[in-house]
């Protein structure tokens, strides 16, 4: 009967009001379970309490409850419910409750409470004012009145520091969380300000070398991640029950196996940084408070961000239509609420064509199909819209004209049918990652210099960032310098010897300028088609839209600068930026 007394240790039973009333009195965290007496409490879960009970060692704090909905008045809107509830007291107050038995939400809410309650104890922090849940029915609680803890409260903020950003470490680093189970529900890049840092990393404020740790956390460009345990952490919910008839054995290789797995879905992100040797790299604040106000402040439409799935595909108009009926696709694609971020015209190899069309190669028609394919220009794009992905197929129809006549007579392969093939004259990528993979193809990326100059204002400075973004540039890297004599002559090489130049210098002297790596396709004449004219006042008649026009004031303080073509651009790249890889290959 060993088992059976180790629960009983782990969770205390409560079966009427009066020890309910007495379990209110306890210190501290009180977990409760709330079962119903035809189905008992969710032993799936009990592995999970063990284990937070045995590592977090807090007797006096945490404690472990089974409550019976039947038999406590309180908990009559529980009654006649089959999905688990667990509620949360804190000195007498429920202060969450969680539905389901999600092991990851309630492992992170535990961890963060007990972390609160040792804070207070040791008067590092003050108590929260808890709001006391109401118990409802689950009519009212479907209607929203009283929702449960959602997976967005459990979330942690890590950010991916700039020596790993300027290595290009940070790719490597998100897909190690992803593979350990994590989601990454939101991202950005950004140059932290001093304010942003020191409020992070207030807890080693006291340190002998904070001040230089700020000044390397503001030096360049970090990763700002939102991560939330993914589905597929959740532990097996299988537990053998002991046998107290027969003799404890020792557990198989197996279960060994599994044991350690099970350990390992539920570690918290910092312990899984830690295991992947990459903790260095990247700070985690998981205290849900925190967590929520450093939400606010990095990503402020988070709830919106959350509900849009934003999905960059790869899309082709084969030859015919390109020539025939161009623009006639291109609205429908923008009137369906897609964003081309990219296009241009290519001829395509025979390679190239054979890959894209692989899906006909059994065709008899198949040769036909690769040599029109290949005899004129295509035009390749690159759209962005809401669930992108689904919502291109769905538009363009099937692969063929006779099946999509038949089935679907409203769909783009229907009515751009053109007589010289019988196939969709559209393309669309089967997948997100194969339509990365065509999109690197494609549209290889390509880097630029820009500077933002001393001139500009804070808040220019940051519209400014926000057009570059909107144009689809990717901001690689940044540094913020005092172009001194020695470092402008690393980008104004071309003009040394002109005679406004010591003009120039005196411009650039007022103050640190924003020094970075742009990339995008094109990216060296899509950067100076944003920036317009040298003159603002050129640019306000040319092109008004331009950050020249926008926040130019004169010929030298014309808000930013960029390199005139692919040569200059990588040298003053190479010059400013040592540590900078290329993710093109041609460029290095």
């Amino acid at each position: 009967m060993a088992s059976k007394k180790r629960e009983i240790q782990l969770q205390a039973v409560v079966n009427s009001q009066s020890l309910w009333d007495e379990m209110l009195q306890n210190k501290g965290l009180t977990v409760i379970d709330v079962y119903q007496a035809w189905c008992g409490p969710c032993k799936a879960m009990q592995t999970l309490f063990r284990k937070l009970k045995n590592e977090l060692n807090e007797d006096e704090i945490l404690h472990f409850v089974v409550a019976e909905a039947d038999s406590v008045v309180t908990l009559q809107p529980f009654r006649d419910k089959c999905e688990p509830v667990f509620l949360f007291s804190v000195n007498g107050k429920i202060i969450s409750k969680i539905k389901g038995a999600n092991a990851p939400l309630v492992n992170q809410k535990i961890i963060n409470l007990i972390n609160e309650e040792r804070k207070i104890a040791a008067g590092e922090m003050a108590r929260p004012q808890y709001h006391e849940i109401l118990f409802v029915d689950s009519d009212t609680e479907e209607a929203g009145e009283a929702p449960y803890e959602s997976a967005e409260q459990i979330c942690s903020i890590a950010i991916i520091k700039p020596d790993a950003v300027i290595t290009r470490k940070d790719r490597e680093i998100k897909e190690k969380i992803i593979k350990a189970g994590f989601v990454i529900e939101a991202e950005d890049k950004r140059v932290l300000t001093e304010e942003q840092v020191r409020d992070f990393y207030s807890r080693i404020a006291d340190e002998p070398e904070f001040e230089d740790f700020v000044r390397f956390m503001t030096s360049g460009l970090s990763y700002i991640l939102v991560i939330a345990p993914g589905n597929e952490r959740q532990p097996p919910w299988e537990e053998t029950e002991a046998n107290p008839e027969t003799e404890p054995k020792e557990p198989s290789e197996d279960q060994e196996e599994t044991a350690t797995a099970m350990k390992t879905k539920w570690e918290s992100l910092q312990e899984c940084l830690e295991r992947q040797h990459i903790s260095h790299f990247c700070d985690v604040e998981d205290n849900t408070t925190d967590v929520n106000k450093f939400i606010d402040i990095f990503f402020p439409n988070f709830k919106n961000m959350k509900s849009i799935k934003l999905e960059r595909i790869m899309a082709l108009l084969r030859p015919d239509l390109f020539q025939q009926r161009k623009e006639d696709v291109l609205d429908i694609i923008q009137d369906e609420g897609f964003k081309i971020l990219m296009q241009r015209q290519i001829v395509l190899s025979e390679v190239e064509a054979q890959t894209l069309c692989k899906k006909y190669e059994n065709e008899v028609y198949f040769g036909s199909l690769i040599e029109n394919m290949t005899s004129g220009p295509s035009l390749a794009l690159v759209l962005l819209r809401d669930n992108g992905l689904q919502h291109w197929k769905e538009l363009i129809g099937p692969s063929t004209v006779e099946e999509a006549k038949k089935n679907l007579p409203e769909s783009l392969c229907a009515q751009f049918a053109m007589g010289s093939l019988p196939i969709n004259q559209l393309y669309g990528s089967d997948s997100l990652e194969a339509a990365e993979k065509e999109i690197l193809h494609f549209f290889p990326p390509q880097n630029t210099l820009a500077v933002i100059k001393p001139h500009v204002t804070h808040q220019e400075r940051e519209e400014i960032l926000s057009l570059i973004k909107e144009a689809g540039f990717d901001i690689t890297q940044v540094k913020e310098m005092l172009l001194t004599e020695e470092l402008a002559e690393k980008i104004y090489f071309k003009i040394k010897g002109k005679d406004f130049y010591k003009d120039v210098l005196a411009v650039l002297s007022e103050g640190p300028s924003m020094v970075m790596v742009l990339t995008k396709w094109n990216a060296v004449s899509e950067w100076r088609r944003l920036m317009g004219p040298t003159d603002p006042e050129e640019a306000k008649l040319l092109s008004p839209d331009s950050i020249r026009a926008q926040f130019g004031r004169s010929v030298l303080k014309n808000a930013v600068h960029g390199s005139s073509n692919t040569y200059e651009a990588m040298e003053t790249i190479n010059r400013l930026f040592e540590e900078f890889v290329s993710e093109n290959p041609e460029e290095n």
